[in-house]
């Protein structure tokens, strides 16, 4: 494969440490409010590792599926509780999905959100509706799917996702934590955005920003 498809998953993962770090400060106050005020930290030294560790990828060589293991393994290690088997669990499934792909086409882009959401959800054992980042990337997943099946075009496809993702982050405002640290303090979870969906629009908004344009 040319080099330019892994170089621009691995442009992907900077611009969503970049985010990430823009914005630890605040996804932590959010997680302060019920769980333990290091969401934004973990968030940031787990996409930091990633990047460390993809920054010694040879892209000549490298292909999709090697971008997302080494991204798997990176973050797990670098945040080995909670969030990160998560996180790894959802790599790992785009690894998979990816594998033989050369392309980071619309078909691809679907396939990559659909998996990390369904790897979310084996390794969390969770649904929508439980306060957690499936809230976003279980309705993201389906809004890609779906734009794959219209047609529709790259602009109108992240156009779905990211409203998809935005909606599915607010409406955790309104939801009983029932999973997670979150579900220690149960109804004072509500009325509190969750901060685990909060990063994922953040990584979603990022991964539409690196990937809008689809590779021919």
């Amino acid at each position: 494969m040319s080099d330019s498809a892994a170089s621009r998953l691995i442009k992907m993962f900077e611009m969503i440490s970049h985010v990430i770090e823009a914005e630890r400060d605040h996804l932590s106050e959010l997680d302060g409010a019920i769980g333990d005020a290091d969401h934004g930290i973990t968030m940031s030294i787990g996409f930091l590792a990633v990047n460390a560790e993809l920054a010694k990828c040879d892209t000549s060589q490298a292909h999709l599926a090697d971008v997302m293991t080494t991204a798997a393994s990176a973050f797990l290690n670098a945040v080995g509780a909670s969030t990160g088997p998560l996180y790894a669990t959802g790599f790992r499934r785009a690894a998979q999905v990816l594998a033989g792909r050369d392309a980071l086409d619309l078909a691809a882009c679907a396939a990559l959100i659909q998996a990390i959401a369904g790897g979310i959800r084996e390794r969390g054992k969770g649904q929508r509706g439980d306060k957690t980042m499936l809230d976003v990337w279980l309705p993201a997943a389906d809004a890609a799917t779906h734009a794959v099946a219209a047609g529709k075009s790259a602009d109108a496809f992240w156009a779905g996702v990211i409203a998809a993702a935005e909606n599915g982050a607010s409406a955790t405002r309104s939801m009983v934590a029932t999973k997670g640290r979150a579900a220690r303090v149960g109804e004072r979870s509500l009325g509190h955005v969750d901060p685990g969906a909060a990063s994922a629009v953040l990584i979603v908004r990022a991964m539409a920003q690196a990937l809008e344009h689809p590779q021919n």
